[in-house]
Formats: structure tokens, C-alpha cells, sequence
């Protein structure tokens, strides 16, 4: 079941996966363990000290995340936190899926076939145009093409499927 998260936990959930030593995994058990990120936040003194951690664990700061959030916005885009109804379902049945993407675009690309195309950033000049070529083949069937956006192969294939959706 998707919910809606409120603006005050939607920043706690920034906060927390940005803290350090918290990962998706980590976050997903504090999450079910405490309820809320507001509440996670709250044991992570308690748990950093019993895990024998010298230094506690600081959380970003609240308004910074807000901050954040609103630069988002007014670049036209936003937010989309795991468990909410327009977190992608495929990437949320993964046990590590990151807790927050940042989207800018077409969300409703989200909802179609997918395929992940990665490889070298130092490409030669033909791998890039092959990924470039698959990746447009791919886009003009229907397919989305993921990636991570770095140069090389992800960057050509993003650029090959610009016109079909990446």
C-alpha cells in the first residue's frame, strides 16, 4: 500500500539517508523498526553508542534539506520517496532500492519497460555510437533506458534515447 509522506517527513527521510553510515538497507530496518524517519533519528544516539561508535551520528540540517528540496522544485522537478505511489514498483522490490530519487521530466516514463545500459567511461568512440544506436533502437520501441548518466557509454546512451524516453 502507497501513502503520501508529509513534507516534515519527507525532510527526515532525507536527513536520515544521508546520515552517515546509513545505507537503503539500514534505512529500510530503521524505518520498520521506528515508524518514521523523525523517530529513527531520534535512536540513532542509542544505537551508534551500543554499536560502540565513538562519534555520534549527526543528521544533516533540517532547513539544508529543505533547502534542498525547494531547488528541486523550482527546477521543475521532485522527490520521490520509496513507498510512496510514484516511487517506480520494479526498483522498489529491490532490497537495496535508494530511499529517494531526485526526477526531473517525465515521471510517467517510470511506469513503462525498462532497461539498464552501463558501461565504460573511457568508451572507444564506436562503443559510444553502439550504445548511442542501441539505445535510440530501444527508445523508438518503447523502452526506457536507465542509466547513471556518467560519460562514456551511459552518456551516449542516454543521448540515444532522448527522443523515445530516458
Amino acid at each position: 500500500m502507497s501513502t503520501v509522506f508529509s513534507l516534515e517527513e519527507r525532510i527526515d527521510r532525507l536527513r536520515l539517508i544521508r546520515t552517515e553510515n546509513v545505507g537503503p538497507i539500514t534505512f529500510r530496518q530503521l524505518i520498520a523498526r521506528f515508524g518514521t524517519a523523525q523517530e529513527a533519528i531520534k535512536a540513532l544516539p542509542l544505537l551508534a553508542r551500543r554499536g560502540g561508535r565513538a562519534r555520534p551520528l549527526v543528521p544533516p540540517d533540517r532547513a539544508a534539506i529543505a533547502g534542498e528540496l525547494e531547488v528541486l522544485a523550482s527546477l521543475g522537478g521532485r522527490a520521490l520517496f520509496l513507498g510512496e505511489a510514484d516511487y517506480p514498483r520494479a526498483l522498489a522490490q529491490i532490497e537495496d532500492a535508494p530511499p529517494v530519487l531526485s526526477a526531473l521530466g517525465q515521471p510517467q516514463l517510470l511506469t513503462r519497460r525498462m532497461v539498464g545500459v552501463v558501461g565504460a567511461r573511457n568508451a572507444s568512440l564506436i562503443g559510444k555510437r553502439l550504445a548511442e544506436s542501441f539505445a535510440s533502437e530501444l527508445a523508438a520501441a518503447g523502452v526506457v533506458v536507465v542509466s547513471g548518466l556518467a560519460r562514456g557509454i551511459d552518456a551516449s546512451a542516454h543521448a540515444g534515447a532522448l527522443t523515445g524516453g530516458t
